[in-house]
């Protein structure tokens, strides 16, 4: 039976996963921790991610000056982090703190630009996983607008 976790459904076993938790499940710390919070999950099926981005992260120091971009590959370590999370919470306690390293990143596309103030929503849907093994289509919005997309394959590890 899967569990749906979102805000606007709300009890004891449905809830939001804020970053304190997020930063129980996964190992990733600021500057790299690229995901503020979790809005809704679907346990084993799919999990919907936001990165709230803001002038002051360090790399707008050089990416661009005066014209200040988030770099595409934060927004794929974004879906990243976000595919993390969802395995973590299929697997359960005994996957916390565990790894979930990059196998391959297909058919990325960069659409449009991501600027500090954008509430960046990341979903990812699993696609399929085998043993230690996860794929995973991804899909990054700004205000419903699609900035980036990319298909990301993973393994977890001890």
């Amino acid at each position: 039976m899967s569990k749906v976790v979102s805000m606007e459904n709300k009890n004891e076993s449905q809830m939001v996963v804020n970053v304190e938790r997020i930063m129980q499940m996964i190992p990733h710390r600021y500057p790299f921790l690229m995901i503020d919070k979790i809005i809704e999950m679907k346990v084993g099926e799919y999990a919907i991610g936001v990165k709230n981005v803001s002038i002051n992260e360090q790399h707008f120091i050089g990416h661009f000056p005066g014209k200040p971009v988030m770099p595409g590959v934060l927004i794929i370590e974004a879906m990243a982090q976000t595919s993390a999370v969802l395995v973590v919470e299929t697997l359960g306690k005994e996957a916390e703190g565990k790894l979930v390293y990059f196998m391959s990143i297909d058919e990325a596309r960069f659409r449009k630009p991501v600027i500090p103030g954008d509430s960046l929503h990341i979903r990812v849907d699993k696609q399929q996983s085998r043993r230690n093994v996860w794929k995973f289509a991804c899909v990054a919005t700004v205000d419903g607008v699609k900035v980036a997309d990319a298909t990301i394959c993973a393994m977890i590890l001890d």
